[in-house]
């Protein structure tokens, strides 16, 4: 046995032999620790409280993980709890110091069951605390209940949408898999998972065509647009060649002209614009401008 486990295991102990506080030491204190940071009276809080983290920690062992690490855990959000509590505010510190273990212990099962991190959210953490206890629950209660409608039952309860209860079902179903694990199907033996994953990003020979396409309409354009005025070329580069076209208001009080004008006038450009791209490459009539 480690000297790690060992030291966890004499806490464990101590803790269980520690005495219970009353009201009035337990706010002595929290007084002292916060007021002149007496290292004592912080231990002589902590330890009085651990079985209250060993409590709370054993409600999570069913997730997979040691419950040493739990309690461990636990002991910082107890911590926690110290730093933060108001003696004055005549609240026990066992009720104030629960929320704080029950949240670094459930945030730690969170960061460690699964190498995808999920519960992201107050109502995603709530469903993936919740989902065993009401699906055994609500399955106990009627044999014969559908997954839909057991999933429809729990989003209910707890307020969440179905599809959300489906895809945690499916999470807490089954380990993780790794991408590089290979197939056991006579069909893809050799291959690992990750061959089969679809991919919707363009192939190789598709962005090279796209890339030659785009410098060489690119080429084709800045020839074009030597045909127009000066006047005519800054209309069509601020509404046409920009990733936010100005309007044609804010380019007439540019211009010092109406809005209807910049209009005409860039109607007129992209004729040119048309026209002279015509000329140098008539195979451009297939396509519309």
């Amino acid at each position: 046995m480690s000297t790690f486990q060992n030291e966890r295991r004499q806490m464990v102990r101590a803790a269980m032999k520690a005495p219970y506080l009353t009201r009035e030491e337990e706010h002595d204190l929290a007084v002292r620790w916060r007021n002149n940071r007496d290292k004592k009276a912080l231990d002589r809080l902590t330890l009085a409280h651990m079985r209250l983290v060993i409590s709370v920690a054993s409600r999570f062992r069913n997730f997979g993980l040691p419950l040493g690490d739990l309690i461990q855990e636990g002991h910082v959000g107890l911590l926690e709890a110290a730093a933060r509590f108001e003696p004055e505010r005549e609240v026990r510190f066992s009720t104030y110091a629960t929320w704080w273990i029950r949240a670094q212990i459930q945030d730690y099962i969170l960061r460690n069951w699964s190498i995808v991190r999920g519960g992201t959210s107050s109502t995603q953490k709530s469903l993936f605390f919740n989902l065993r206890r009401l699906r055994a629950k609500l399955s106990g209660n009627q044999s014969s209940i559908s997954d839909s409608e057991l999933h429809r039952k729990i989003a209910d309860a707890i307020g969440v949408k179905s599809s959300d209860v489906a895809l945690m079902n499916a999470r807490l179903s089954g380990p993780d898999t790794s991408l590089n694990a290979p197939v056991s199907d006579a069909d893809g033996a050799g291959a690992d998972r990750q061959d089969f994953l679809v991919s919707d990003a363009p192939t190789p020979d598709i962005l090279v065509s796209q890339s030659i396409d785009d410098e060489r309409r690119g080429r084709w354009l800045k020839s074009a647009l030597t045909v127009l005025s000066e006047r005519e070329l800054r209309i069509v580069q601020e509404r046409r060649l920009t990733e936010d076209g100005a309007t044609l208001e804010s380019l007439g009080q540019k211009l010092g002209i109406s809005k209807e004008r910049v209009r005409q006038i860039e109607s007129r450009a992209m004729q040119k614009l048309k026209t002279a791209l015509l000329e140098r490459q008539p195979d451009l009539g297939a396509y519309s401008m």
